[in-house]
Protein backbone atom coordinates (compact mmCIF):
# COMPACT_ATOMS: atom_id res chain seq x y z
CA UNK A 1 0.00 0.00 0.00
CA UNK A 2 1.17 3.49 -0.86
CA UNK A 3 1.21 6.04 1.97
CA UNK A 4 1.94 9.42 0.43
CA UNK A 5 1.69 11.13 3.83
CA UNK A 6 4.76 9.29 5.11
CA UNK A 7 6.97 10.02 2.13
CA UNK A 8 10.37 11.35 3.20
CA UNK A 9 11.36 14.83 2.12
CA UNK A 10 13.26 14.85 -1.17
CA UNK A 11 15.15 17.53 -3.03
CA UNK A 12 15.92 17.49 -6.71
CA UNK A 13 19.26 18.49 -8.26
CA UNK A 14 20.17 22.14 -8.56
CA UNK A 15 18.80 23.72 -11.76
CA UNK A 16 16.27 20.90 -12.21
CA UNK A 17 13.68 22.14 -14.72
CA UNK A 18 9.98 22.00 -13.88
CA UNK A 19 7.16 22.52 -16.34
CA UNK A 20 4.16 21.14 -18.15
CA UNK A 21 3.28 19.99 -21.64
CA UNK A 22 0.53 20.33 -24.23
CA UNK A 23 -0.01 19.57 -27.91
CA UNK A 24 -1.40 21.98 -30.48
CA UNK A 25 -4.29 19.95 -31.86
CA UNK A 26 -5.45 19.07 -28.37
CA UNK A 27 -5.72 22.64 -27.08
CA UNK A 28 -5.69 25.17 -29.95
CA UNK A 29 -8.96 24.42 -31.73
CA UNK A 30 -9.97 24.73 -35.39
CA UNK A 31 -6.94 22.90 -36.76
CA UNK A 32 -8.94 22.54 -39.96
CA UNK A 33 -6.14 21.73 -42.39
CA UNK A 34 -4.83 18.71 -40.50
CA UNK A 35 -5.41 15.09 -41.38
CA UNK A 36 -6.77 14.52 -37.87
CA UNK A 37 -9.44 17.20 -38.29
CA UNK A 38 -10.51 15.60 -41.58
CA UNK A 39 -10.73 12.16 -40.02
CA UNK A 40 -12.76 13.51 -37.12
CA UNK A 41 -15.34 14.99 -39.48
CA UNK A 42 -15.50 11.71 -41.41
CA UNK A 43 -15.87 9.79 -38.13
CA UNK A 44 -12.87 7.75 -39.22
CA UNK A 45 -10.32 8.39 -36.50
CA UNK A 46 -10.86 6.20 -33.49
CA UNK A 47 -8.40 4.48 -31.21
CA UNK A 48 -8.68 0.69 -31.15
CA UNK A 49 -10.24 0.65 -27.70
CA UNK A 50 -13.81 -0.65 -27.34
CA UNK A 51 -14.25 1.21 -24.05
CA UNK A 52 -13.92 4.61 -25.69
CA UNK A 53 -17.55 5.12 -26.64
CA UNK A 54 -17.79 8.85 -26.12
CA UNK A 55 -16.98 10.11 -29.61
CA UNK A 56 -16.20 13.80 -29.98
CA UNK A 57 -14.46 16.04 -32.48
CA UNK A 58 -11.82 18.51 -31.38
CA UNK A 59 -13.75 21.62 -32.42
CA UNK A 60 -12.53 24.63 -30.47
CA UNK A 61 -10.63 22.32 -28.08
CA UNK A 62 -9.50 24.72 -25.31
CA UNK A 63 -9.52 27.74 -27.64
CA UNK A 64 -5.84 28.20 -26.89
CA UNK A 65 -5.11 29.61 -30.34
CA UNK A 66 -7.07 32.68 -29.21
CA UNK A 67 -6.27 32.55 -25.49
CA UNK A 68 -2.57 31.67 -25.67
CA UNK A 69 -1.39 34.77 -23.81
CA UNK A 70 -3.79 34.03 -20.97
CA UNK A 71 -2.36 30.52 -20.80
CA UNK A 72 1.22 31.81 -20.69
CA UNK A 73 0.22 34.08 -17.83
CA UNK A 74 -1.25 31.04 -16.10
CA UNK A 75 2.00 29.14 -16.53
CA UNK A 76 3.83 32.02 -14.91
CA UNK A 77 1.41 32.36 -11.99
CA UNK A 78 1.69 28.62 -11.32
CA UNK A 79 5.47 28.88 -11.22
CA UNK A 80 6.27 26.76 -14.25
CA UNK A 81 9.82 27.22 -15.44
CA UNK A 82 9.36 25.49 -18.79
CA UNK A 83 6.66 24.62 -21.27
CA UNK A 84 6.56 21.89 -23.89
CA UNK A 85 4.32 22.77 -26.84
CA UNK A 86 3.88 21.78 -30.45
CA UNK A 87 3.76 23.84 -33.63
CA UNK A 88 1.14 22.73 -36.14
CA UNK A 89 2.60 22.10 -39.59
CA UNK A 90 -0.94 22.16 -41.00
CA UNK A 91 -1.30 25.79 -39.95
CA UNK A 92 2.07 26.82 -41.36
CA UNK A 93 1.61 25.02 -44.71
CA UNK A 94 -2.15 24.46 -45.09
CA UNK A 95 -1.77 23.90 -48.83
CA UNK A 96 1.27 22.22 -50.35
CA UNK A 97 3.95 24.83 -51.01
CA UNK A 98 1.91 27.74 -49.59
CA UNK A 99 3.04 29.34 -46.35
CA UNK A 100 0.64 31.07 -43.96
CA UNK A 101 2.65 34.00 -42.63
CA UNK A 102 -0.04 34.89 -40.09
CA UNK A 103 0.27 31.43 -38.51
CA UNK A 104 4.05 31.79 -38.29
CA UNK A 105 3.62 35.19 -36.66
CA UNK A 106 1.16 33.69 -34.18
CA UNK A 107 3.70 31.14 -33.02
CA UNK A 108 6.48 33.72 -32.94
CA UNK A 109 4.35 35.91 -30.68
CA UNK A 110 3.61 32.92 -28.44
CA UNK A 111 7.30 32.01 -28.22
CA UNK A 112 8.28 35.63 -27.62
CA UNK A 113 5.76 35.95 -24.82
CA UNK A 114 6.99 32.75 -23.16
CA UNK A 115 10.55 34.08 -23.33
CA UNK A 116 9.47 37.41 -21.86
CA UNK A 117 7.83 35.63 -18.93
CA UNK A 118 11.06 33.73 -18.29
CA UNK A 119 9.65 30.35 -19.33
CA UNK A 120 11.93 27.98 -21.20
CA UNK A 121 10.38 26.49 -24.33
CA UNK A 122 10.60 22.92 -25.61
CA UNK A 123 9.07 22.72 -29.09
CA UNK A 124 7.66 19.55 -30.67
CA UNK A 125 7.61 19.73 -34.45
CA UNK A 126 5.15 16.88 -35.00
CA UNK A 127 2.66 15.75 -32.35
CA UNK A 128 0.44 13.23 -34.20
CA UNK A 129 -0.96 15.77 -36.67
CA UNK A 130 0.17 17.06 -40.05
CA UNK A 131 -1.37 18.67 -43.15
CA UNK A 132 -4.09 16.73 -44.91
CA UNK A 133 -2.27 17.18 -48.21
CA UNK A 134 0.82 15.47 -46.76
CA UNK A 135 -1.31 12.53 -45.61
CA UNK A 136 -2.85 12.28 -49.06
CA UNK A 137 0.67 12.10 -50.53
CA UNK A 138 1.35 9.04 -48.37
CA UNK A 139 2.62 10.85 -45.27
CA UNK A 140 5.39 9.11 -43.35
CA UNK A 141 4.67 5.83 -45.11
CA UNK A 142 6.73 6.95 -48.11
CA UNK A 143 10.44 7.55 -47.74
CA UNK A 144 10.46 9.99 -50.66
CA UNK A 145 8.22 12.31 -48.61
CA UNK A 146 11.23 13.29 -46.55
CA UNK A 147 11.57 16.16 -48.99
CA UNK A 148 8.31 17.72 -47.81
CA UNK A 149 9.39 17.63 -44.17
CA UNK A 150 12.80 19.04 -45.09
CA UNK A 151 11.23 21.92 -47.03
CA UNK A 152 8.94 22.71 -44.09
CA UNK A 153 11.81 22.75 -41.60
CA UNK A 154 13.96 24.82 -43.95
CA UNK A 155 11.21 27.44 -43.89
CA UNK A 156 10.24 27.29 -40.21
CA UNK A 157 13.42 26.71 -38.24
CA UNK A 158 15.30 29.93 -39.06
CA UNK A 159 12.28 31.90 -37.84
CA UNK A 160 11.76 30.22 -34.46
CA UNK A 161 15.08 28.71 -33.40
CA UNK A 162 16.19 31.71 -31.39
CA UNK A 163 13.28 31.23 -28.99
CA UNK A 164 13.67 27.51 -28.30
CA UNK A 165 15.53 25.83 -25.41
CA UNK A 166 14.88 22.22 -26.35
CA UNK A 167 13.40 20.23 -29.22
CA UNK A 168 11.35 17.14 -29.90
CA UNK A 169 11.24 16.30 -33.58
CA UNK A 170 8.38 13.78 -33.41
CA UNK A 171 6.14 12.60 -30.60
CA UNK A 172 5.81 8.88 -29.74
CA UNK A 173 6.34 7.34 -33.16
CA UNK A 174 7.74 4.25 -31.44
CA UNK A 175 4.18 3.00 -30.83
CA UNK A 176 2.90 3.56 -34.35
CA UNK A 177 1.74 0.40 -36.10
CA UNK A 178 0.68 -1.56 -33.02
CA UNK A 179 2.21 -4.64 -31.44
CA UNK A 180 1.83 -7.20 -34.24
CA UNK A 181 4.65 -6.57 -36.74
CA UNK A 182 3.95 -6.39 -40.46
CA UNK A 183 6.22 -5.33 -43.36
CA UNK A 184 4.17 -2.11 -43.58
CA UNK A 185 4.82 -1.35 -39.92
CA UNK A 186 8.51 -2.16 -40.27
CA UNK A 187 8.79 0.18 -43.24
CA UNK A 188 7.00 2.90 -41.27
CA UNK A 189 9.33 2.50 -38.27
CA UNK A 190 12.41 2.73 -40.52
CA UNK A 191 10.96 5.80 -42.21
CA UNK A 192 10.22 7.45 -38.87
CA UNK A 193 13.80 6.94 -37.72
CA UNK A 194 14.94 8.71 -40.87
CA UNK A 195 12.43 11.54 -40.45
CA UNK A 196 13.67 11.95 -36.89
CA UNK A 197 17.30 12.00 -38.03
CA UNK A 198 16.51 14.53 -40.75
CA UNK A 199 14.84 16.78 -38.18
CA UNK A 200 17.76 16.38 -35.79
CA UNK A 201 20.37 17.41 -38.34
CA UNK A 202 18.22 20.23 -39.72
CA UNK A 203 17.73 21.71 -36.24
CA UNK A 204 21.49 21.55 -35.64
CA UNK A 205 21.98 23.92 -38.55
CA UNK A 206 19.96 26.63 -36.81
CA UNK A 207 20.03 25.91 -33.08
CA UNK A 208 22.44 24.91 -30.33
CA UNK A 209 19.60 23.67 -28.09
CA UNK A 210 19.41 19.91 -27.39
CA UNK A 211 17.28 17.74 -29.66
CA UNK A 212 15.32 14.52 -29.14
CA UNK A 213 12.06 12.82 -30.11
CA UNK A 214 9.58 12.05 -27.35
CA UNK A 215 9.43 8.31 -26.62
CA UNK A 216 6.32 6.62 -25.22
CA UNK A 217 8.16 4.41 -22.76
CA UNK A 218 5.60 1.84 -21.66
CA UNK A 219 6.70 -0.62 -19.02
CA UNK A 220 5.68 -3.97 -20.52
CA UNK A 221 4.90 -6.66 -17.96
CA UNK A 222 4.13 -10.37 -18.52
CA UNK A 223 0.52 -11.14 -17.63
CA UNK A 224 1.67 -14.43 -16.08
CA UNK A 225 5.05 -13.50 -14.66
CA UNK A 226 6.59 -16.99 -14.60
CA UNK A 227 5.06 -18.16 -17.87
CA UNK A 228 7.74 -18.67 -20.53
CA UNK A 229 5.50 -17.59 -23.41
CA UNK A 230 4.36 -14.39 -21.70
CA UNK A 231 7.92 -13.49 -20.67
CA UNK A 232 9.36 -14.04 -24.14
CA UNK A 233 6.48 -12.20 -25.77
CA UNK A 234 7.09 -9.31 -23.40
CA UNK A 235 10.67 -9.10 -24.62
CA UNK A 236 9.42 -9.20 -28.20
CA UNK A 237 6.93 -6.37 -27.59
CA UNK A 238 9.65 -4.35 -25.89
CA UNK A 239 11.88 -4.84 -28.94
CA UNK A 240 9.34 -3.48 -31.41
CA UNK A 241 8.25 -0.52 -29.27
CA UNK A 242 11.31 0.47 -27.25
CA UNK A 243 14.60 -1.24 -28.03
CA UNK A 244 14.43 -0.78 -31.82
CA UNK A 245 14.61 2.98 -31.20
CA UNK A 246 17.31 2.92 -28.54
CA UNK A 247 19.42 0.53 -30.63
CA UNK A 248 19.09 2.63 -33.79
CA UNK A 249 20.19 5.79 -32.01
CA UNK A 250 23.13 4.08 -30.35
CA UNK A 251 24.40 2.08 -33.34
CA UNK A 252 22.79 3.34 -36.53
CA UNK A 253 21.33 -0.14 -37.12
CA UNK A 254 17.67 -0.22 -38.10
CA UNK A 255 16.36 -3.54 -36.81
CA UNK A 256 12.76 -4.74 -36.84
CA UNK A 257 11.15 -8.20 -37.07
CA UNK A 258 10.54 -9.29 -40.65
CA UNK A 259 12.87 -6.63 -42.06
CA UNK A 260 16.43 -6.94 -43.25
CA UNK A 261 18.69 -4.81 -41.09
CA UNK A 262 19.70 -1.48 -42.59
CA UNK A 263 22.48 0.83 -41.45
CA UNK A 264 21.97 4.58 -41.58
CA UNK A 265 24.83 6.77 -40.34
CA UNK A 266 22.44 9.75 -40.14
CA UNK A 267 20.42 7.98 -37.44
CA UNK A 268 23.41 7.00 -35.29
CA UNK A 269 23.87 9.52 -32.48
CA UNK A 270 20.98 11.70 -33.69
CA UNK A 271 19.74 12.48 -30.18
CA UNK A 272 21.08 14.69 -27.38
CA UNK A 273 18.78 13.57 -24.57
CA UNK A 274 16.20 10.89 -23.97
CA UNK A 275 12.72 12.45 -23.96
CA UNK A 276 10.56 10.07 -21.96
CA UNK A 277 6.76 10.00 -21.87
CA UNK A 278 5.77 7.64 -19.07
CA UNK A 279 2.31 6.93 -17.68
CA UNK A 280 1.91 3.31 -16.62
CA UNK A 281 2.63 -0.33 -17.40
CA UNK A 282 0.72 -2.63 -19.76
CA UNK A 283 0.26 -6.39 -19.54
CA UNK A 284 1.56 -8.63 -22.32
CA UNK A 285 -0.45 -11.80 -22.95
CA UNK A 286 0.94 -14.31 -25.44
CA UNK A 287 -2.49 -15.92 -25.66
CA UNK A 288 -4.19 -12.85 -27.11
CA UNK A 289 -3.99 -11.89 -30.78
CA UNK A 290 -3.39 -8.27 -29.75
CA UNK A 291 -0.63 -9.45 -27.33
CA UNK A 292 -2.23 -7.30 -24.64
CA UNK A 293 -3.92 -8.62 -21.52
CA UNK A 294 -6.12 -7.14 -18.79
CA UNK A 295 -4.69 -5.49 -15.72
CA UNK A 296 -4.65 -7.14 -12.35
CA UNK A 297 -8.07 -6.52 -10.82
CA UNK A 298 -6.59 -4.94 -7.71
CA UNK A 299 -4.72 -2.39 -9.84
CA UNK A 300 -7.68 -1.16 -11.87
CA UNK A 301 -8.55 2.47 -11.15
CA UNK A 302 -11.59 3.74 -12.98
CA UNK A 303 -10.97 7.41 -12.26
CA UNK A 304 -13.15 8.72 -15.12
CA UNK A 305 -16.57 7.50 -16.38
CA UNK A 306 -15.16 5.36 -19.19
CA UNK A 307 -12.71 2.52 -19.62
CA UNK A 308 -9.29 4.04 -20.20
CA UNK A 309 -6.01 2.42 -21.04
CA UNK A 310 -3.90 4.50 -18.62
CA UNK A 311 -5.77 3.71 -15.41
CA UNK A 312 -3.08 2.26 -13.19
CA UNK A 313 -0.48 3.85 -10.96
CA UNK A 314 2.81 2.03 -11.35
CA UNK A 315 5.67 4.39 -10.42
CA UNK A 316 8.07 1.43 -10.10
CA UNK A 317 8.00 1.11 -13.88
CA UNK A 318 9.44 4.60 -14.25
CA UNK A 319 12.54 3.60 -12.27
CA UNK A 320 12.99 0.37 -14.21
CA UNK A 321 12.63 2.13 -17.55
CA UNK A 322 14.98 4.98 -16.76
CA UNK A 323 17.74 2.64 -15.63
CA UNK A 324 18.04 1.66 -19.31
CA UNK A 325 18.88 5.25 -20.29
CA UNK A 326 22.10 6.13 -18.50
CA UNK A 327 24.12 7.10 -21.58
CA UNK A 328 22.47 10.51 -22.10
CA UNK A 329 20.62 13.14 -20.07
CA UNK A 330 16.90 12.52 -19.60
CA UNK A 331 13.88 14.80 -19.53
CA UNK A 332 10.46 13.47 -18.56
CA UNK A 333 8.47 15.13 -21.33
CA UNK A 334 5.10 13.65 -20.30
CA UNK A 335 3.79 12.09 -17.10
CA UNK A 336 0.30 12.51 -15.80
CA UNK A 337 -2.96 11.18 -14.45
CA UNK A 338 -6.48 11.29 -15.91
CA UNK A 339 -8.94 11.64 -13.04
CA UNK A 340 -12.13 13.51 -12.23
CA UNK A 341 -11.16 13.48 -8.55
CA UNK A 342 -8.12 15.74 -8.40
CA UNK A 343 -6.91 14.01 -5.23
CA UNK A 344 -5.77 11.07 -7.36
CA UNK A 345 -3.61 13.49 -9.36
CA UNK A 346 -1.88 14.67 -6.20
CA UNK A 347 -1.17 11.05 -5.21
CA UNK A 348 0.07 10.28 -8.73
CA UNK A 349 2.43 13.24 -8.72
CA UNK A 350 3.82 12.41 -5.29
CA UNK A 351 4.45 8.76 -6.18
CA UNK A 352 6.01 9.36 -9.58
CA UNK A 353 8.23 12.19 -8.44
CA UNK A 354 9.42 9.97 -5.59
CA UNK A 355 10.22 7.29 -8.16
CA UNK A 356 11.99 9.87 -10.32
CA UNK A 357 14.18 10.86 -7.38
CA UNK A 358 15.00 7.17 -6.86
CA UNK A 359 16.10 6.91 -10.51
CA UNK A 360 18.34 9.94 -10.06
CA UNK A 361 19.93 8.37 -7.00
CA UNK A 362 20.58 5.26 -9.07
CA UNK A 363 22.61 7.27 -11.55
CA UNK A 364 20.14 8.43 -14.18
CA UNK A 365 20.90 12.00 -15.28
CA UNK A 366 17.38 13.41 -15.17
CA UNK A 367 17.39 17.14 -15.94
CA UNK A 368 13.70 18.06 -15.90
CA UNK A 369 10.05 17.08 -15.62
CA UNK A 370 7.02 18.16 -17.68
CA UNK A 371 3.63 17.24 -16.29
CA UNK A 372 0.95 16.22 -18.83
CA UNK A 373 -1.01 18.31 -19.13
CA UNK A 374 -1.21 21.95 -18.21
CA UNK A 375 -4.97 21.92 -18.83
CA UNK A 376 -7.80 19.55 -19.52
CA UNK A 377 -7.84 19.06 -23.26
CA UNK A 378 -9.04 17.03 -26.23
CA UNK A 379 -7.86 13.47 -25.74
CA UNK A 380 -7.99 12.09 -29.31
CA UNK A 381 -11.67 11.32 -29.63
CA UNK A 382 -13.02 12.49 -26.30
CA UNK A 383 -13.03 15.31 -23.77
CA UNK A 384 -13.78 12.93 -20.90
CA UNK A 385 -10.20 12.03 -19.89
CA UNK A 386 -9.03 14.93 -17.71
CA UNK A 387 -5.26 15.16 -17.26
CA UNK A 388 -5.05 18.87 -16.56
CA UNK A 389 -3.65 20.73 -13.60
CA UNK A 390 -6.10 23.38 -14.75
CA UNK A 391 -9.79 22.80 -15.35
CA UNK A 392 -11.24 24.17 -18.59
CA UNK A 393 -14.93 24.96 -18.95
CA UNK A 394 -15.60 23.80 -22.51
CA UNK A 395 -18.46 26.28 -22.95
CA UNK A 396 -16.89 29.47 -21.59
CA UNK A 397 -13.22 28.34 -21.78
CA UNK A 398 -12.66 29.68 -18.30
CA UNK A 399 -9.47 28.30 -16.75
CA UNK A 400 -9.47 27.27 -13.07
CA UNK A 401 -6.36 25.83 -11.39
CA UNK A 402 -7.04 22.67 -9.40
CA UNK A 403 -5.49 21.86 -6.01
CA UNK A 404 -2.96 19.68 -7.85
CA UNK A 405 -1.75 22.80 -9.69
CA UNK A 406 -1.05 24.47 -6.35
CA UNK A 407 0.61 21.32 -5.02
CA UNK A 408 2.84 21.24 -8.10
CA UNK A 409 3.56 24.97 -7.69
CA UNK A 410 4.87 24.28 -4.19
CA UNK A 411 7.02 21.43 -5.47
CA UNK A 412 8.56 23.78 -8.02
CA UNK A 413 9.18 26.49 -5.42
CA UNK A 414 10.82 24.03 -3.03
CA UNK A 415 12.52 21.99 -5.77
CA UNK A 416 11.15 18.95 -3.97
CA UNK A 417 8.53 17.92 -1.46
CA UNK A 418 7.69 15.61 1.42
CA UNK A 419 4.72 14.25 3.30
CA UNK A 420 4.05 17.66 4.82
CA UNK A 421 3.72 19.17 1.34
CA UNK A 422 1.16 16.53 0.45
CA UNK A 423 -0.83 17.26 3.62
CA UNK A 424 -1.33 20.88 2.58
CA UNK A 425 -3.57 19.70 -0.25
CA UNK A 426 -4.69 16.20 0.70
CA UNK A 427 -6.38 15.36 4.00
CA UNK A 428 -7.02 11.67 3.30
CA UNK A 429 -6.30 9.15 0.59
CA UNK A 430 -8.86 9.27 -2.24
CA UNK A 431 -11.27 6.42 -2.84
CA UNK A 432 -13.51 5.31 -5.70
CA UNK A 433 -16.31 4.51 -3.26
CA UNK A 434 -19.52 6.38 -3.98
CA UNK A 435 -20.19 9.30 -1.72
CA UNK A 436 -16.57 9.71 -0.57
Amino acid sequence: MYDVFSLPSITFPKDFLWGSATAGHQIEGDNIHSQMWFDEQQDKFWLDDPGRKFKATSGKACDNYRLYREDVDLLSVLGHQAYRMSIEWSRIEPVEGQWDVSAVNHYIDLLTYLNQRGIQVFVTLHHFTHPLWFEQQGGFRKRENLRYFERYLEYLLPQISGFVNGWNVINEFNLWGGLVPTPETGNLKFNMLRFHALGYHMIKRFSSAPVSSAHAFIHWFPRRYNDTLDRRTTGYVDLITNEFFFHAIRTGELVYPGMDCEYDPEVKGALDFWAVNYYTRHMVDARQASLQGPRFKHKELKMIPMDFYLEEMYPEGLVANLERLTDRPVYITENGCSADDDRFRIVYLALHLSALKEAIERGVDVRGYFYWSLMDNYEWGSFIPRFGLVEVDLKTFKRTPKPSALFYRDIIRENGFGGETVQRYLKELPTLQKGE
